[in-house]
Parts: C-alpha cells; structure tokens; sequence
C-alpha cells in the first residue's frame, strides 16, 4: 500500500513538474514574442544600416544609438566627449551635434516612380502624393511637389535626369573623355609611351605662414625634363591672403585656382549651397584674386570646395554658368589602376565616395580632376586593407620622414606602373611647414624622381587637362607648347612692397583685416556681397 502511494505521489511531482516546464516554455515563448514583436515594431520603417535612439535627450542618451541587423538589435555607445549625429550617422564633437532630441532621421516621403500602372503621361512623374509634375523638374534643387518628394531621391542611381552612362562613340576629345570604369588612356596611347604627370597642390591662404616655404620647394633648380620649372596649382581662400604674394606665384608659373571667400567652417553648407551661394563663395573670389592679384589672363579657371564638401548638382551648374573649366573636389575611392580626370557630360565613373557626400547626377559641361585616394599602408604587399587617404596630410598614419618617403615611392610606382593617371599629391602647407623631416623627405623624393625619370613631369591642373585633350608621347612632351608656358620665369615681383591695407567690413563685423597687395587699396575689406570692395553690395 505504502509502495502504491509513494508510485501515486511520484507520478503526481512528475506530472506538476512537466506543467512547470510547459509553462515555463509558454512563459518564455511569450516573452521571446514579445521581443520580437518590439523589434519588429522598432525596425520596421528603419533603412539598412541606419542607427537610432531609443531614447532622446542630451548627456549619454545622445551617445547611445542601436541598429537593426539580422541577427537581432545592435548597440553601440559614442566615445567620452563625442555625441552621436542621427543626420550624419556617425559620432562627432558634443558642440557639432544639434540633435540630441531626435530619435530618428528625418523621414522623408519618396515618389512613385515605378508603378505596376503609369500614373502620368509622357514627360511626367507622379510625386508621392500620385500628383503628376514635369520629368524635368525632379532633383532640380527646388521642391515642386506638394510633398516635397520630387527632391527626395535624387542619388546616381535615382535621379529621373542623371546622366547617362559614358558613350565613347559620343564622347571624344578634346572636349569630352570618359571609360566605363574611369582607367582607360586618353587617346589609347600604351603605357610607357604616356608622360607621368604629379599634380602637387595647396590649399588655403597665400600669405607670411607659407611663403618662405613655397620658395624653398619653388626654388628654380628643379626642372622637369623639358627644361622647365616643376609647377604647383593653389587653391587659395580669401581671408588673410597676401595678394601680392599670389601675383607672384602666378607670374612665376603657378596656377592660381579658387577655393571660397569664405571657408565657412559649416560643412553641411557647402553640401546644401544654392547656385547663388556657390556663385557668390567661388565667382567672388575669382573677382577679389583677378583684381587685387591683378590676373588679367583669364586663367583663374578651377575650384576645390573647403573640407572637401561636394556640392551636388548647384555646385557644377554655378561652375558652368561661370564658365569654369574644373572642379577637384570629387573623391574617388582607393583602387587599382587608379583614375583619368574626366568630365562630367556622363555619369561618373565610381560611386559617390565619403561621409554624407552629395555627388552631381546631372550632365555637367565640366572636367572633374578627380582626387584619387592614396594608399598608406607602410607594407603594401603584406598589410591588410586600410581606406585611403585624399589629402596628403590626412594620412593619419604617417609619423616619420622615412615612413612619408615609402609611402611616396608606393604610391607613385601605383600610377607608374600602371595606368600612369596623373598622381595628386594635396596638401595643406602648415602640414609640411611644422613637420621639417615631412619637408625634407619630400624634397629629396622630388629630386630624386627627377634625376631618375626623363617622363616625369610637376603639372599644374590645366596643363593636365591640355595633354588630356591632346595626349602628346613622353618624347613629343618635351616640345608640348602649353607644358611650355611660363618656362623659365626671372626678372623681379610686380612690386617689393605691397600696400598694407587695414580694412573693415559691414560683413564681417568688429574685425579690421590686412590686406596686401600691389594695386591700390579699396575702400571696404573685399567680402561676399562686395566682392571688389568699392563698397557697391
């Protein structure tokens, strides 16, 4: 009887504990559910790869972002001292990040391009709202849907109006070049048979910072194998900017190109600049630099945006409608063989490469000498894939003069060896100026290039171009007329002593600025809306 009971009772703990089990598993699953539910209900109108907050707010809800992924939800937290930017998606200084408050990026509504049905007759495309809108005014800069969706999806890849891809059959020298991939020689020429060009360019103001400097590199003894002085292009800003100096660069030779009036520190107005915007920044400063440089050849014909900061297609519609000739701001990423400048009549021959960057889609009657990014692995052969680098001194990684004159030699043997596109070497002159080792590894490796090779040549941007248009054999170069302008240059400076003149201006408020040149001094510092200074806005 005892047996039977114990038998009963033993079956009975059994049974409570398979129900406990059961239970527990429902219990579970509900809640496994639960969680799915909540992730699904996050994820569901989050775009690939996007980061958001799950909660807003300043102090360590601004550094903390998650992410939907497919194995389930990612978190990450933003480093001491950096907030999380849900526009840009990346972390940045607390003082740049003014949305702490928005859990999302702003959604925006898309238009209904592709439809089972047509929506709209020829020639027209339906906005979100299925309100019909000519083809032409999509992605033009201006929101002509009621909604706002015709500005909304206008990448490369969406644009109604993009370009077209390159068409060599069309496009042909010398006022067109493209490939499909962007690698192809201008004029088919063989490799060893194509001059090896180095653009070597600086950034920024011309002025008693760098001059000394620009003197030393541009000493006269350095010659290319026409005879010729190596040659630099500068891309110079206006404020604190020494004209007269910059007269003297150009009478040597030098190309003297715009890079804004302004340089506002702001890097998303350069992205989202107006055509009236770009046209004040870079038409402006071809105004201030022509007179108080006094240019009169018309050669101020290049841009490069500050940062970097691609401006879409206002950026090369303003260059267009001011008639200049190139813009070096695109970035194209790391590769091998690197990349031909080309124009941007047909879509661009490699995507859209950087933080946030916004490319041109359109048809553009520009040449775009594209920066090609440089590779700075100390072992190239060994090293695993690290991204490359735009300008010089961006290069993080380099510490040691040694370590700057390999990754010199590696990256020229890239272009040399290969497609022999011209190599760009850009830099900012504090970079070279404060870092002496920097300086002299650099000078030896020029002079070093030039002693070696008898197919090297130290180019300016436009003379880049003008082999492009009429691509010349390395022995043909050496008579090639426009590598020839301004071979030799001596004599002395348009003047020795440049007026000083100690200048304000309603548009910069409370500052009194220099201004050295050797013409005569204006009545206002030369500024946005009064570009000659005669003080007519």
């Amino acid at each position: 009887m005892a047996r039977l009971r114990g038998a009963l009772l033993f079956l009975a703990t059994c049974a409570f504990a398979v129900e406990a089990v059961r239970v527990k598993r429902q219990a579970e699953g509900e809640s496994s559910k639960k969680e799915d539910n909540f992730e699904a209900e996050l994820c569901k109108d989050k775009d690939a790869g996007e980061w958001f907050r799950l909660v807003a707010g300043e102090g360590d809800n601004c550094r903390d972002v998650i992410q939907c992924t497919s194995s389930g939800l990612q978190a990450i937290r933003c480093p001491a001292g950096l907030y999380f930017d849900i526009e840009k998606q990346t972390c940045d200084w607390k003082d740049s990040v003014k949305n702490c408050k928005l859990k999302n990026k702003e959604r925006k509504v898309k238009p209904l391009l592709f439809t089972d049905e047509p929506l709209c007759q020829d020639g027209f495309l339906a906005c979100g709202d299925t309100i019909c809108i000519e083809r032409g005014l999509f992605c033009n800069g201006e929101k002509d849907c009621a909604d706002g969706s015709d500005e909304n999806t206008c990448d490369i890849d969406n644009d109604p109006n993009r370009a077209p891809p390159c068409d060599p059959a069309v496009c042909v020298l010398p006022d067109c070049f493209c490939s499909e991939d962007g690698t192809t020689i201008p004029g088919d020429l063989p490799a060893k048979d194509v001059p090896q060009m180095i653009t070597v360019t600086f950034d920024d103001a011309i002025n008693n910072n760098n001059i000394e400097l620009y003197k030393e590199i541009f000493n006269g003894n350095r010659k290319n194998p026409n005879g010729c002085d190596v040659k630099a292009t500068f891309f110079v800003s206006h404020k604190y900017t020494n004209y007269s100096a910059v007269q003297e660069m150009h009478r040597k030779g030098h190309e003297i190109a715009v890079h804004s009036i302004t340089h506002n520190d702001d890097e998303r107005f350069w992205s989202n600049a107006t055509v009236d915007d770009w046209a004040k920044e870079m038409a402006g400063m071809r105004i201030i630099v022509e007179k108080y440089a006094n240019l009169t050849d018309n050669s101020v014909v290049g841009v490069r945006a500050p940062y970097l900061r691609v401006g879409g297609n206002n950026q090369f519609t303003m260059m267009e409608e001011q008639a200049f000739l190139y813009d070096s701001t695109i970035t194209a990423p790391l590769s091998n063989p690197p990349l031909w400048p080309y124009t941007m009549y047909f879509r661009m021959p490699h995507r859209c490469h950087g933080n946030l960057q916004n490319c041109p889609t359109r048809s553009h009657a520009v040449w775009e000498m594209v920066l090609n990014e440089l590779d700075r692995r100390e072992d190239p052969t060994n090293d695993e894939y690290l991204p490359g680098c735009a300008m010089v001194d961006s290069c993080s990684n380099i510490i040691t003069g040694d370590q700057f004159y390999n990754f010199l030699n590696h990256n020229f043997d890239r272009h040399y060896e290969e497609n022999r596109a011209p190599l760009g070497l850009y830099f900012h002159a504090a970079w070279l100026k404060n870092n002496p080792e920097f300086l002299d590894a650099f000078l030896y490796w020029v002079d070093e290039i030039l002693s070696n090779h008898n197919d090297v040549y130290f180019v300016t941007m436009t003379q880049v171009i003008q082999w492009i248009q009429n691509p010349r054999t390395v022995s043909e170069s050496k008579n090639f007329e426009p590598w020839r302008e301004k071979c030799v240059v001596d004599g002395i400076p348009a003047c020795w002593v440049p007026h000083s003149c100690k200048l304000t201006s309603k548009e910069v408020p409370g500052e009194t600025i220099n201004l050295q040149t050797c013409v005569r001094c204006p009545n206002n510092y030369p500024w946005m809306n009064d570009p000659t200074g005669d003080g007519f806005f």
